[in-house]
Formats: C-alpha cells, sequence, structure tokens
C-alpha cells in the first residue's frame, strides 16, 4: 500500500474556506477518480510563522495506481487548486510505503 501525502501550508485569510472547498470538493474530486482506497485530512500540530499546515493523505493499492492517476488526473486537479488558491499557498508531495 502507498500513501500519497500532500503537504499544503494555506495563508490563514483563506483557510477556513479552503477547508470548507477541501472537504467538499477537491477531496471527494480526487477519491472520485477511483484511484485511491480512503483519504484523510489532517492538522499539523506545529507553530507557523505564517499560514496553517494541512497534511492530505490518499491510500492506494500499489505504485502502478498511484502513477496512473498522476498522468490520468492529478495535472487538472491540481490546476483547479492552484487556480483557485493562487498565491495563497505552497504546497509538496511526499510517497509513503505501509510497511
Amino acid at each position: 500500500m502507498i500513501i500519497y501525502n500532500v503537504t499544503v501550508n494555506i495563508e490563514n485569510d483563506v483557510r477556513e474556506e479552503w477547508l470548507q472547498w477541501m472537504k467538499e470538493k477537491h477531496i471527494p474530486d480526487v477519491m472520485g477518480t477511483g484511484y485511491f482506497l480512503e483519504s484523510k485530512i489532517c492538522k499539523v500540530l506545529v507553530d507557523e510563522e505564517q499560514g496553517t499546515t494541512y497534511s492530505i493523505q490518499y491510500t492506494c493499492e500499489n505504485m502502478s495506481k498511484l502513477e496512473e492517476y498522476q498522468r490520468e488526473d492529478s495535472p487538472r486537479l491540481q490546476k483547479e487548486h492552484g487556480d483557485k488558491y493562487a498565491e495563497k499557498f505552497v504546497a509538496f508531495r511526499t510517497l509513503l510505503e505501509i510497511v
């Protein structure tokens, strides 16, 4: 099993709107692609100089399904997020293997 982890630091002035959009729109859209078995969103418990950091984790059966998602759907979904919250966030992605 693979965890596709997306860490996002979002500016506080749009944090509540972003969190609602993530829960109601973006995460359901990602899950709707059919590549992931489950998802969760977690607040990272650190003191930030600015913004709030979240970890969004998607569990995938194997690397080939994740690679297919990254080819077929990820560019469109990342663009939608980037267009909606341009200049209001920074993000990075990490792959984890459940052992």
